[in-house]
């Protein structure tokens, strides 16, 4: 491992305040971490929590592709259907604020773990829904426990990253988008097999609860702020005053809520590839709808190789940096390609909004979860709910502009995320080399 130094509490031994001003902590001196190996709880934590993020994104889009099947069996409508896939987001939201209490009740690992067998057990219902009101129930409950074990598995990915005193959280992000597309793909395979709906979400059931169940034995023991210093816990050091504790001081709602704009900003770039891309490419470009599929295709691919890729970036250049290139690499690409308007510029836009955005929310996480003063597990709770609420709120607003306007102009949302994201970037927590 490289001698990392940074202004971060969980890796310099120097107490460094989130809530001071990004001026200051400019000039706060560095502090180089002598050379360390991982031990061997901590690899295999690693791996362990990896596993959780890779089946957490297998097990909702597993669902997914069985989507057109699920809307003939219910005999709906697009709106209706479209009605009753708005339980998911709604369940993440009410639900999403309930996560730091679960997992100080009973830990990350616990809640993460437990929380997929569960959530796989959740699905089952979907294939048995007599109408789209039960549909949308499930979808409901689905979307409760994959905000609770969202919150749960980036906790427990941020202790062991604690203990690996360099970042690891992006590439655990790049092992869910993995686990999406491995889940999408097992979908699609069982559609075209014609399996059914009820058998294939049995055997992806049955699957990811075996490997949440294995997994938890190899998470980390102990409670959630075991492996930050004194310092980082806001405790006093030896020989020193008592500092004084804070909760939820007013810098600390500024700066929660700056982080929860930050985490939108990504939520907005992810949705505009989701949603929208295959739309532009196929309504305003007249591309076919395989070369359509591939807008989301781009985005996705690109922002797995960043977040694989991301986290020796971020040790290299600090959080702050490479939020602020990336987002000016997204702006300035999706900015070209909506100037100059073709199917390759629009891949080629949607492939570096991907890339550029890659390391902002896992980012946004981390720097929430390192607030002095509050509870465990607080500030990433509600950074992640407004993550949620980003996602919910994207769809209509670019739909309305695109309504008002076309939807070339309705993707410019991309560029204004990308300069919100280059303005608010001064709040996330910042490294720099030795």
């Amino acid at each position: 491992m490289s001698v990392v130094a940074a202004d971060d509490p969980a890796v310099s031994g120097e107490r460094v305040d989130p809530l001071a001003p990004a001026r200051d902590r400019k000039s706060m001196p560095t502090a180089a971490v002598p050379l360390t190996t991982p031990t061997r709880q901590a690899r295999l934590a690693r791996a362990a929590v990896a596993a959780l993020f890779l089946t957490n994104g297998a097990v909702f889009f597993n669902v997914v592709p069985r989507y057109p099947q699920i809307k003939a069996d219910l005999g709906v409508s697009n709106a209706v259907f479209g009605t009753a896939l708005a339980g998911f987001p709604i369940g993440a939201l009410l639900a999403g604020l309930l996560a730091g209490a679960a997992i100080r009740r009973f830990r990350s690992a616990r809640v993460a773990a437990f929380g997929i067998v569960v959530m796989t057990v959740a699905t089952l219902v979907i294939p048995f829904a007599p109408n789209w009101i039960a549909f949308g129930c499930a979808l409901f409950v689905v979307g409760a426990l994959d905000a609770v074990v969202d919150v749960a598995q980036n906790a427990h990915g941020l202790r062991v990253q604690r203990l690996y005193r360099r970042s690891i959280l992006n590439s655990l992000h790049g092992v869910w988008s993995i686990g999406a597309v491995l889940g999408g793909l097992m979908g699609s395979a069982a559609a075209g097999l014609r399996i059914p709906l009820a058998v294939h979400l049995s055997i992806s059931a049955v699957l990811f609860s075996v490997v949440a169940v294995v997994a938890l034995r190899f998470l980390l023991p102990g409670p959630e702020d075991a492996e930050r210093t004194a310092e980082a816990q806001g405790l006093p050091a030896a020989g020193s005053r008592p500092a004084a504790r804070r909760s939820f001081t007013a810098p600390a709602v500024r700066l929660l809520a700056v982080l929860g704009v930050l985490a939108a900003c990504g939520a907005l770039v992810e949705d505009a590839g989701s949603s929208w891309g295959a739309l532009y490419l196929s309504g305003d470009l007249h591309a076919d709808a395989a070369t359509a599929g591939l807008a989301v295709v781009a985005l996705q691919a690109a922002m797995t190789i960043g977040r694989l890729t991301g986290d020796r970036v971020v040790d290299r250049f600090g959080q702050r940096t490479v939020a602020r290139a990336g987002a000016t690499l997204a702006a300035a690409g999706m900015g070209a390609a909506l100037a100059f308007p073709s199917v390759p510029t629009a891949l080629a836009g949607f492939a570096l909004a991907g890339l550029g955005f890659a390391t902002l929310v896992p980012a946004a996480m981390h720097t929430a979860d390192e607030l002095p003063g509050l509870p465990s597990g607080t500030g990433l709770t509600i950074v992640s709910w407004l993550l949620r609420g980003g996602f919910l709120l994207s769809p209509p607003l670019v739909g309305f502009v695109a309504d008002l306007t076309s939807l070339r102009v309705g993707l410019l949302s991309v560029v204004l995320a990308g300069v919100i994201t280059v303005v608010l970037a001064h709040a996330l927590v910042n490294r720099r080399p030795a």
